[in-house]
């Protein structure tokens, strides 16, 4: 969430100069737990709501722990699946992506691609998006421990623009400019360049997930099967400032920042 979190903050501080504010990365779970421990006031999530349960001491029944966190939902992710650009590969079913990622696949010519060696890239431990990518493509599947392992987003991007033979996945708030934010076809196959790229962008590409691409239109109507929710973190309802940056990100205004990198909620 770091890129349109500080879109928005840039924006926010302009309309009131006298407010700072000031970002820290880490991990959903990170932030999840700096708020639950009052060390910060606001977090930024894509992990959806815990399901707790507490032993009350009978070994059959159990009571459910009211989460202390609040979770307001101000957009939608999907976590997209990444190649080299020179990687003939533009689509893969979810089976696919758990025989490549849990080290079954080990060669990209079993795809149809020419690009050799397949190179795992995934997310530290209490990422989000590693969350999600475990549970809705590994389903218990262990991630291979050649995977290459990097502490951010950012980083899987650039490391996957440097190795023609890698795969990896990231949030597609980081590819705002390959991605259409605002709409666009879904289909794999379908051209989604919204404007000529250059950089470390122009090294990489998004492959599609069960034929469909992480567009905005597709998080919208949640036919993209790795979409997620983009929460902001308060321990209970947010008050001052903090309620005040939280309506601004849900303002249209706010949401138009959000439709940039994101599919809005509103």
């Amino acid at each position: 969430m770091r890129p349109v979190l500080r879109a928005l903050a840039e924006d926010f501080s302009r309309q009131h100069p006298n407010v700072s504010v000031s970002l820290l990365g880490g991990g959903s779970t990170l932030g999840e737990e700096a708020v639950r421990s009052g060390e910060l006031q606001l977090g930024a999530s894509t992990l959806f709501p815990p399901e707790q349960r507490v032993d009350a001491g009978d070994p059959v029944s159990t009571t459910l722990a009211p989460d202390p966190l609040l979770r307001t939902p101000i957009g939608l992710d999907g976590v997209a699946v990444i190649v080299h650009a020179t990687n003939d590969v533009d689509a893969l079913s979810l089976v696919q992506l758990q025989d490549l990622f849990s080290g079954k696949v080990l060669d990209w010519q079993a795809l149809g691609s020419n690009s050799g060696e397949i190179m795992l890239v995934s997310r530290e431990d209490g990422s989000g998006s590693r969350i999600l990518f475990e549970e809705r493509v590994m389903s218990g599947e262990r991630v291979s421990l050649t995977a290459v392992v990097m502490p951010t987003s950012e980083d899987v991007v650039t490391f996957v623009a440097s190795n023609p033979q890698a795969i990896g996945y990231v949030s597609r708030g980081h590819l705002a400019p390959l991605l259409s934010s605002f709409g666009g076809d879904s289909e794999a196959g379908t051209p989604i360049l919204s404007t000529p790229v250059s950089g470390t962008l122009a090294s990489i590409r998004v492959v599609a997930v069960e034929g469909v691409l992480p567009v905005a239109s597709a998080l919208s109507e949640q036919r993209y099967p790795l979409t997620q929710p983009l929460y902001m973190i308060t321990k209970g309802p947010p008050t001052g400032l903090i309620r005040q940056f939280v309506d601004y990100v849900l303002s249209p205004a706010g949401q138009t920042i959000v439709g940039r990198f994101h599919a809005p909620i509103r």
